[in-house]
């Protein structure tokens, strides 16, 4: 049993005195430490043409120190020196330096030479504005200190952009033997120098634009959201004043596994202090109440709120990770026990705060889900598609009593009929076995101007006007990385009842931007009007002919010194009209309701079967799409006929839009 305030329980144990180990320097006090060149993280050299960026070289200077009882919180979000996972690696070098807030001071940190940089790089300022495809142009100065949701999504939107891209082109060359490909660095990078970030002064409490139950599949998307500004380390704090002395709290921690957390309780987490872990380079010792440890036990007396981020592994990708933002919580007790290794650690008992939206709750449930079905509140069918997929769509209505939608045929690709005139043969590639990135002599590759158009974990790198893939008669393997659009659902989805759209679809497990969702199949017929009388039918036709709200998707070609002035078109070009009614037969993809800031998109895709080029319509994830949440695309605007009266539903007219988006429309149809 662990005893509380200090004991481990065990006699041969010593307890601590907290009280008489807490009287130690202020925060300003600690020498920080840094990375050295040969030691970079993830212990390994950088690949080629990336520059280390704070935190792994550059170092903070001395920060603000805001009074904690007038919540003024003005100290930037550059991370402070803790590192949990891996401090025993990092030595020092003297200098003077200037901090991201222009402050100088004596550390060991950057030279004085790069001085003149650092204020360059402070000094630069960029204009808030929307360019004409909706993509945020640089982040004024007041979005770097308070962001909000759209510029959230537009940074996070951006950097894995950007790092698909790098990615692509690291997977399109040999990287030398013992170099890290880490194209999340790189990105990380590149944003942080453009100053393309927001919420940087530190806080305590919420963060704006970022809300519970978000999620990340790289650390460095939270610290250019100021969700936690640590790229490394567990602990985040910051400094603020006690009277006339300074004192470290903790803003944020991620739990990620590997340290000896207890975090299976939705509502408890009992989190490992940082440091004393074993290394290559020296065995485990004991935790110090320094640092992170130090800011936990201050933050423990004040009560302050820390923002809790829990990492977990991937359902689709088992070798990775996704954070999710859990909401804040309060340090409730500490302790020190014995690790397995023998030596002394801290323990920190943190309690949710009641109120706030369900996050890792959610996946808690999920899990229970996974055991055995007859868990799922609202259950109607375990699988609608009757086995015509590989993964289950279970069918859910927790609303009301309807039992379920109208009959349909279930079909999981499109449909077409003899009549309806394809486009022009073609041929697939020559390749024996995968489709290799960078290899030009794969036809394949060629149609789509030489880009592999998937990373090698099968995400789609950029939109375009047209994709071509492998198809069926292509001599490559029947998993080559370029038939992603082909291998039907990945994850496990489920069709649900909503509480005013009609039925909906949503996913037990996360997307990642620019994860393949699923098809819209169907039939393929000539026009509209084949659907039904006076508009019948209506919501399960997709018309490529309509009009759909421009977004910029893609990365920035000046980001990684590409020519910017002949930037890819992203918009879809369907040779002609392509029309698909999934009323009688259809797939999950009928189910997708409108949205007018949808998080799914289209992309046509082209691919030959019998020499024949088939053009079929797919789906992407807009940006990262947490578990439940419910999957949205843009139904577009109709071309044919004068808008309806506001609320109108006539075949030619646009229907009242219930989307609920602070940038509704109001209409769509």
């Amino acid at each position: 049993m662990v005893m509380e305030g200090g004991g481990s329980g065990n006699n041969s144990t010593p307890t601590i005195d907290k009280t008489r180990v807490l009287d130690v320097k202020p925060l300003r006090a600690l020498v920080p430490v840094f990375p050295s060149s040969s030691e970079a993280p993830p212990y390994g050299t950088y690949s080629s043409g990336f520059s280390p960026f704070y935190p792994f070289s550059a170092p903070q200077g001395s920060q603000a120190t805001p009074d904690l009882n007038q919540q003024t919180h003005t100290t930037p979000a550059a991370p402070l020196r803790s590192f949990r996972a891996t401090e025993s690696n990092w030595d020092a070098s003297g200098g003077e330096y200037e901090s991201y807030d222009g402050s100088t001071g004596s550390a060991r940190g950057r030279p004085r030479s790069s001085k003149k940089r650092a204020r360059k790089i402070h000094d630069l300022d960029f204009t808030l504005s929307v360019d004409e495809n909706n993509f945020v142009v640089g982040v004024s100065l007041s979005e770097r200190d308070d962001g909000n949701r759209e510029v959230v999504h537009s940074i996070q939107m951006r950097f894995d952009a950007l790092r698909r891209r790098l990615s692509q082109l690291e997977d399109a060359k040999e990287s030398p033997a013992g170099i890290i490909r880490r194209a999340d660095l790189k990105a990380g990078n590149i944003l942080m120098t453009k100053q393309v970030r927001t919420n940087m002064r530190k806080r305590i409490g919420t963060v704006p634009g970022v809300e519970i139950g978000d999620i990340f599949f790289f650390r460095m998307e939270m610290c250019l959201l100021g969700l936690h500004a640590q790229s490394m380390a567990g602990i985040d704090y910051m400094s603020v004043r006690n009277g006339l002395e300074e004192e470290p709290l903790a803003v944020s921690i991620v739990s990620s596994g590997y340290y000896e957390d207890d975090a299976e309780d939705k509502d408890v987490l009992i989190y490992t202090g940082q440091g004393g872990a074993a290394n290559r380079d020296k065995g485990a010792t004991d935790q110090k109440l320094e640092r992170g440890n130090l800011a936990l036990e201050r933050s423990l007396r004040r009560g302050n709120e820390v923002r809790v981020v829990r990492g977990m592994k991937d359902s689709v990708n088992q070798a990775s990770k996704v954070y999710v933002y859990d909401g804040l919580y309060r340090i409730q007790e500490s302790w020190v026990e014995k690790a397995k290794s023998g030596c002394n650690i801290f323990k920190y008992k943190l309690v949710r705060i009641p109120g706030q939206p369900d996050a890792f709750g959610v996946w808690k449930s999920i899990e229970k889900w996974r055991e055995g079905l007859s868990s799922r509140a609202g259950l109607i069918l375990p699988d609608l598609t009757s086995g015509a997929e590989s993964k289950p769509v279970a069918l859910v209505n927790d609303v009301d009593e309807e039992k379920g939608p109208a009959y349909f045929t279930y079909v999981s690709t499109i449909k077409y009929s003899k009549s309806f005139k394809l486009t022009p043969p073609a041929y697939g590639c020559n390749c024996q076995n995968a489709c290799q990135p960078g290899n030009l002599n794969c036809s394949c590759i060629r149609k789509n101007e030489g880009n592999f158009p998937y990373t090698t974990n099968g995400v789609l790198v950029c939109r375009a006007p047209m994709i071509h893939e492998c198809g069926p008669t292509c001599p490559c393997f029947p998993n080559c990385k370029n038939r992603a659009s082909q291998t039907g659902l990945k994850v496990h989805m489920e069709v649900f009842k909503t509480k005013d759209r009609g039925w909906g679809l949503r996913s037990w497990d996360s997307f990642r931007a620019g994860t393949f969702i699923c098809e819209y199949a169907g039939e393929v017929i000539e026009k509209v009007s084949q659907v039904g009388e006076e508009g019948e039918g209506d919501d399960y036709v997709f018309d490529t002919s309509r009009v759909y709200e421009s977004f910029k998707w893609n990365y920035e070609p000046g980001l990684v010194e590409e020519d910017g002035s002949i930037e890819a078109i992203e918009e879809p070009n369907v040779p002609s009209p392509l029309v698909i009614s999934s009323k009688n037969v259809g797939n999950v993809a009928r189910f997708m309701n409108h949205s007018c800031y949808p998080n799914v998109f289209w992309q046509p895709i082209m691919y030959e079967n019998n020499r024949e080029s088939l053009i079929h319509i797919a789906f992407f994830a807009m940006r990262h799409i947490p578990p439940m949440t419910e999957l949205t695309f843009d139904y577009g605007k109709s071309r044919l006929g004068e808008a309806a009266a506001d609320g109108g539903s006539t075949s030619r007219g646009r229907r009242k839009c219930l989307c609920g988006a602070p940038i509704c429309r109001g209409n769509f149809g």
